[in-house]
């Protein structure tokens, strides 16, 4: 606190606070109450999939464009990733997968030395993941499939992604989203490879809607759908 009265003595002492000193905790205070709302609003966003998790694009060992094979070309996802209906995982396709056509197409494509290498030492390219659920989540790429979720609606445009990122969080909220209203991404059977998917009449929620019924498509909401 100031003082600015002379001590008992009557003499004045050697250093005097000013007066707006006493100011100071008044003014301080709201600062020191909305900090901690601030800290946890940036650990909430900072630490959150949407920020350490989206736009995660590693560099791969292959110059691989899915916007050539998949978008200019038109081969179908399950082409290479042939785990796609049949179980959980959508499977990295082996080097024999890329030799089917790489014997004969830009067979001396110095891009496509890790390929050969591959092929003549039996050892598989060490492509590096992008998506990965944790490891207590149970994720089916079958089940979505079959139930005509759009591979875009998880991985985006890879029709035009000449190197692929993560597109979506992949939290629990986000799945979740989903699960509550599949009909904003059900599509009609065999439709779930196209890119660029426009339903009839351009209404997605009116064609979900019906989609849902005429399948009987419910999502699992309760803990064990994902957590087994």
């Amino acid at each position: 606190m100031s003082n600015e009265n002379p001590g008992h003595d009557g003499k004045k002492p050697l250093f005097v606070f000013p007066a707006f000193h006493n100011r100071i905790p008044l003014l301080l205070a709201p600062v020191l109450a909305i900090a901690p709302i601030g800290l946890i609003g940036a650990i909430w966003y900072y630490f959150s999939p949407n920020f350490t998790d989206v736009g995660y694009q590693p560099e791969q060992p292959v110059a691989y464009s899915h916007k050539l094979h998949a978008g200019d070309l038109g081969i179908d996802c399950r082409y290479c990733h042939v785990g796609v209906e049949k179980g959980p995982h959508a499977g990295v396709p082996p080097t024999q997968t890329c030799m089917n056509c790489h014997t004969a197409v830009k067979k001396d494509s110095p891009l496509l030395t890790p390929i050969r290498e591959s092929w003549v030492s039996g050892q598989p390219v060490p492509w590096v993941r992008i998506h990965k659920s944790p490891d207590y989540v149970y994720f089916d790429h079958s089940a979505h499939v079959r139930a005509t979720i759009g591979c875009e609606s998880c991985h985006g445009r890879i029709d035009q992604a000449i190197e692929v990122k993560q597109e979506q969080s992949l939290s629990m909220s986000w799945c979740l989203e989903c699960h509550k209203a599949p009909e904003q991404h059900l599509r009609p059977r065999g439709t779930a490879t196209v890119m660029g998917y426009k339903p009839e009449g351009g209404d997605q929620l009116a064609a979900g809607t019906r989609l849902k019924k005429d399948h009987n498509i419910n999502p699992p909401i309760h803990c064990s759908g994902c957590h087994r």
